[in-house]
This record gives C-alpha cells, sequence and structure tokens, in this order.
C-alpha cells in the first residue's frame, strides 16, 4: 500500500480512538500512540488475509479496535459502545466477540506463548499463516514470554512474527530502571531470533524490516523478531514519553492539544510522503 495511503489510515485511526479515550474518560492513551502505525502497517500493509493479528499489549485495545474499525471489521457504531455497559469493546480484547481478535489480551506474558501454539498448529497442519505477535516491552520482565521465545526458536517456528513495542515505559517507571531489558538485541539473538529494528512511527522503516523477515524466513527459516523503537504518547506534546500516559485520561484540554498536535503531524507527513514519493 502507498506510504500516503498508510498515513491517512493512521491519521484516521488515531483521531477516531483519541475520542474513544475521551468520550469513556479513561486512560491507556500513550499505550495506544506508540503502537498505532505499527497496528496500520501489520493489518494495511504486510499480513495477508489468512494471517492473525495478536496485540498482547491489550491496555492499548482502542488503537486495536480504531484499526479493525478502519479496516472495516468493526462499524462506527459499535465503537460507539467503547466501555459502556454489556459493549463487546471493553477496556481489553475480549474472545469470541470480534473477527479478528482471537484471543482475549491484557494478561501480560501470555501472547507469545499463545502466538507460539497458533504457528505450530498451522505448521502441523500444512497451513501457510502466520502470527503477528506484538507485545510490549514492559510485557518481557515476564518469563513466560521468554520460555515462549525458547519454544518458538527451538521449534523454528518461522511463521511467528514477533513486534516489539519499544517505548521504554512501563506501568510504574521506565523500563531501564524497573528491570533492565538492554542489551535486548543481543539477548534475543542468543535466543536464536533475527532481530531486526525499525522506527515503529515510520511506515518506510517497517516496509524495510518487514522485507528483512521475509527474506529471512525465505532463506533461512528461523523467526525473526522487530524492535520498534516507539514513544509513548507520540505526538501528544503534552504527554509523549511520560508515565502519566500510561494511566491517566485526557483533559479537555488536552484532548484539544492532541487533536491539533494530530493534524500538524499529519499535515507534516503528508507532506513528507508527497515530496519524496
Amino acid at each position: 500500500m502507498p506510504e500516503a495511503s498508510l498515513i491517512r489510515h493512521a491519521y484516521l485511526v488515531k483521531r477516531r480512538f483519541l475520542g474513544m479515550y475521551k468520550a469513556a474518560n479513561a486512560g491507556h492513551v500513550g499505550s495506544s500512540l506508540s503502537c498505532a502505525e505499527i497496528l496500520v502497517f501489520l493489518r494495511f500493509s504486510w499480513m495477508r488475509a489468512e494471517d492473525r493479528l495478536l496485540l498482547y499489549k491489550g491496555h492499548a485495545a482502542a488503537a486495536l479496535y480504531s484499526a479493525l474499525a478502519e479496516y472495516g471489521t468493526i462499524s462506527e457504531e459499535e465503537i460507539g459502545t467503547f466501555y459502556h455497559d454489556g459493549t463487546s469493546l471493553p477496556a481489553h480484547p475480549p474472545v469470541d466477540r470480534i473477527e479478528g481478535i482471537p484471543f482475549a489480551t491484557g494478561s501480560l506474558g501470555h501472547g507469545l506463548s499463545l502466538s507460539a501454539g497458533f504457528a505450530l498448529a498451522a505448521k502441523l497442519k500444512g497451513e501457510n499463516r502466520r502470527a503477528f505477535c506484538i507485545t510490549s516491552d514492559g510485557e518481557l520482565d515476564e518469563g513466560s514470554t521468554w520460555e515462549a521465545a525458547l519454544f518458538i526458536a527451538h521449534r523454528r517456528l518461522d511463521n511467528v512474527v514477533w513486534v516489539i513495542d519499544r517505548n521504554g515505559i512501563q506501568g510504574i517507571g521506565r523500563t531501564e530502571e524497573v528491570c533492565a531489558l538492554e542489551p535486548l538485541e543481543a539477548k534475543l539473538k542468543a535466543f536464536g531470533y533475527h532481530v531486526a529494528k525499525a522506527n515503529g512511527h515510520d511506515f518506510r522503516s517497517l516496509e524495510i524490516a518487514g522485507a528483512e523477515c521475509d527474506t529471512v524466513r525465505e532463506k533461512s527459516h528461523v523467526p525473526c523478531v522487530i524492535v520498534c523503537a516507539t514513544v509513548k504518547g507520540h505526538g501528544l506534546r503534552l504527554l509523549q514519553n511520560t508515565v502519566d500516559s500510561h494511566y491517566l485520561p485526557l483533559s479537555d484540554e488536552q484532548y484539544s492539544q492532541a487533536l491539533e498536535d494530530l493534524e500538524v503531524g499529519y499535515a507534516l507527513m503528508s507532506r513528507g510522503s508527497r515530496h519524496e514519493g
């Protein structure tokens, strides 16, 4: 898909979920903003119909719901029920309620294991399907994530594409202060992964990383992990790169500022895409 189209989709996805968060007076705005471009790239550019998108940082549910609405899986009417009683769009993605969400997520540490099971089942059935698993970096504190990483590498499940949203902030602080992850790339390589790196807010960078993983799969048949450098609350001057953006809902002032920042960012990215395209 052309970069200009991806930029437009990302803008609309963000505008929608900012409105969702404000109407619900809910938090995790920063978490959704750090993975919005990743979700758009995977769903609109890289994945095929038979693949599965698995967002295991489930606290960013609004970004996932908005991306699925943009893709046409969820209606705008359903989007209006976000956080409401009886909704199919609760704070964390549910199971067996929405097409395109195969597992309930939000209990961190389970995502890579479930993705491994999905990928192994596809291999055993002779199906050419992939599991695109997005985890947070704080989720790497969970031992079960590393157990799954070992299993995937051992079974050479090259139909798992693991994407790490590396924004450097988790629920109670910065990752390197809570439980240091670095040198993350060296650790992942030691586990048997090919490690690609990308700017998680830049579609060209994501495209290059995706092509790299496709080449590795074709030639070496080893699993690939993409470490995406991202910013919590990306694009919001009042909240970006702050722990506050993990939990706090938007005030009226912050919401107005967020929409203004979003418009400016979209205009700049669109202009850059036209000039360089």
